[in-house]
């Protein structure tokens, strides 16, 4: 009986190990790095695959100019040692500088997730004329769960380019210059560091984190409980980009609140009038409320056009309106993350990346 009960054991673990395919990169061997997308894409190519775990130790992963790195698998985690210490970079010549072209790495799988590594986008920034998009993940597929991710750049950093995605971000830090958070679909940002660098060499200028496109989704991009933190320039909370905008900041927590242009969004630069851009419960550093009662503007399109006036402070009714289970339904992106997050634990522990 002793023996039987092994057997049955020791058949469970291959099990689990199968359904629990697991992919170990070399430290800072960014072939090893490749071959494993390779491969999970390979054997994850069916939505319904069983999820394949990416596992990165600290290093640093340097593509070079290579650009698009496609993650075409479904299923398929990338579990970095840490956030800082697992570091994937590329460096784009500022001649291709381009929001569809330049990013580090370019998803289009379901129910992907990134955990505990830093994406860097080294394009020259302050060198490109007239722009410097360098995407650190474009993200063209959908139920994408980003946890503990570093993404580094300075426009178009973050692009989630689908018009029907939802996507789940937590405890991620992104960096940014110009409509550095920008794209399509239903976009939750949950305790997520929002970190604006110099719009310019000497820290003039304004900078701008969102850039929404929202068409085919009704919720568009929710940040809760996030924090800005302002390094130099001044900065608002963004502008439209074109359809039917939407974006709204909850809870938001300004460590410089004075960096925040009166107006709060980008009163001039919107392309289009239909939007929706709202905030509910800003607070500064101490954890004081310091929204206004009322922020009425008047906006303008890019070409000066079709003036519109806009109160972007929601109530306490329509902030209520914003949970996880409304803007995603059935999806439960923050019981998934925990699953996957407790998995990925036990892995690192067995492979020694703790």
């Amino acid at each position: 009986m002793k023996r039987l009960f092994l057997s049955l054991i020791g058949m469970l673990l291959v099990v689990v190990a199968i359904a629990q395919r697991v992919i170990v990169v070399e430290n800072g061997n960014v072939k090893s790095l490749l071959d494993a997308i390779s491969k999970a894409n390979e054997t994850n190519a069916a939505e319904d695959a069983e999820r394949t775990f990416i596992m990165i130790p600290d290093g640093y992963y340097d593509l070079g100019e290579t650009m698009l790195t496609r993650i075409s698998g479904h299923n398929v985690s990338l579990i970095g040692q840490s956030t800082e210490g697992t570091i994937i970079r590329n460096k784009p010549d500022v001649k291709i500088e381009s929001i569809s072209k330049t990013a580090v790495f370019q998803n289009r799988g379901r129910n992907n997730y990134f955990q505990d590594l830093t994406l860097k986008n080294d394009l020259d920034y302050y060198s490109a004329v007239p722009d410097g998009r360098a995407v650190c993940l474009q993200d063209k597929g959908t139920r994408t769960i980003c946890n503990r991710v570093r993404m580094l750049s300075f426009q178009d950093t973050y692009y989630s380019d689908n018009e029907k995605c939802q996507h789940y971000l937590q405890d991620t830090e992104i960096h940014g210059t110009i409509d550095f958070i920008c794209g399509a679909g239903d976009v939750w940002f949950e305790r997520c560091r929002i970190v604006t660098e110099k719009r310019n060499p000497d820290g003039s200028g304004t900078n701008i984190i969102t850039a929404t496109r929202t068409a085919e989704t009704p919720w568009g991009y929710v940040f809760n409980r996030c924090t800005i933190e302002n390094r130099v320039s001044k900065f608002n909370y963004g502008r439209s980009w074109h359809t039917n905008p939407r974006c709204v900041w909850l809870y938001t927590t300004l460590l410089m609140p004075e960096k925040l242009v009166p107006t709060r969004f980008d009163a001039e630069g919107m392309k289009t009038s239909g939007n929706y851009f709202k905030e509910y419960g800003t607070m500064d550093a101490s954890g004081r409320d310091i929204t206004p009662k009322s922020n009425v503007v008047r906006f303008t399109l890019r070409d000066h056009t079709q003036p519109f006036v806009a109160e972007t402070i929601m109530t306490g009714e329509e902030a209520r309106q914003y949970t996880l289970k409304t803007v995603f339904g059935e999806w439960r992106p923050d019981k998934v993350l925990k699953r996957l997050e407790k998995q990925a634990k036990k892995l690192k522990k067995q492979y020694k990346l703790n």
